[in-house]
C-alpha cells in the first residue's frame, strides 16, 4: 500500500483520515443526540461530543489539505455512472460541507454560549440553555442531514459489496490482495 491514492483505490493517508472522521463522527453524532436528551447535566456527553466533533471538523480540514495540496482521489469506482455517479459525488460533498457547517455550529455555540468554562470545569455552574443560542438550529438540523448522509454512504457501499459484487471495500481498505 502506498502513501497517497492510486487510480484503483485510496492511499494510506486517505484511508486513516476516512476512518478515523467517520469514527469521531459517530461518537460526536451518538454523545450530540445523548446530551440532548440528558439536557442541563449532560456534562460528561457534551465533553466527549466537543472533542469528538471538533477531532472530525479539523481531520476533515487536514483531509481537504491533503486532496488539493498532496493526493489525488482515485477514479471514479466501478458501476457509478450516470445517475449513480452524480448521487455518489453529492454523498460525498456533502460528507465533507456538512462536517464542517457542524464545526462552524458547534464553535460558534460554544463561544456564544460561554458554555466552554463550565464545560470543562475552569469554573463551575450550569450549562446554558443552548436551544437559546442562533448556531443550535443549524447544529441540530446538521446532525440529522449528517445522519442520512451517512446512512446512504454505509447503504450504497453495502449495495456495491454484496449485491454488485465489484469488491468496492478495497479501496478504502488497508489490506489489498
Amino acid at each position: 500500500m502506498t502513501i497517497k491514492s492510486t487510480p484503483a483505490g485510496y492511499g494510506a493517508v486517505a484511508i486513516a483520515l476516512h476512518w478515523l472522521i467517520a469514527l469521531f463522527i459517530l461518537i460526536a453524532l451518538a454523545s450530540g443526540f445523548a446530551a440532548d436528551q440528558i439536557g442541563a447535566e449532560a456534562y460528561a456527553a457534551l465533553r466527549v461530543h466537543v472533542a469528538c466533533g471538533l477531532a472530525a471538523g479539523l481531520l476533515t480540514l487536514v483531509r481537504i489539505g491533503w486532496w488539493w495540496f498532496a493526493d489525488a482521489r482515485p477514479d471514479a469506482a466501478p458501476n457509478t455512472q450516470g445517475v449513480k455517479g452524480v448521487l455518489s459525488r453529492v454523498v460525498h460533498i456533502l460528507l465533507v460541507i456538512i462536517p464542517l457547517g457542524m464545526l462552524a455550529s458547534g464553535v460558534g455555540m460554544m463561544f456564544l454560549s460561554g458554555a466552554g468554562p463550565a464545560l470543562f470545569g475552569v469554573v463551575s455552574g450550569p450549562l446554558p440553555d443552548f436551544d437559546q443560542f442562533l448556531p443550535r438550529g443549524p447544529h441540530g438540523a446538521g446532525a440529522f442531514a449528517l445522519l442520512a448522509m451517512l446512512v446512504l454512504h454505509v447503504a450504497a457501499a453495502f449495495y456495491h459489496q454484496y449485491v454488485l459484487r465489484d469488491e468496492l471495500f478495497r479501496r478504502m481498505s488497508f489490506r489489498r490482495s
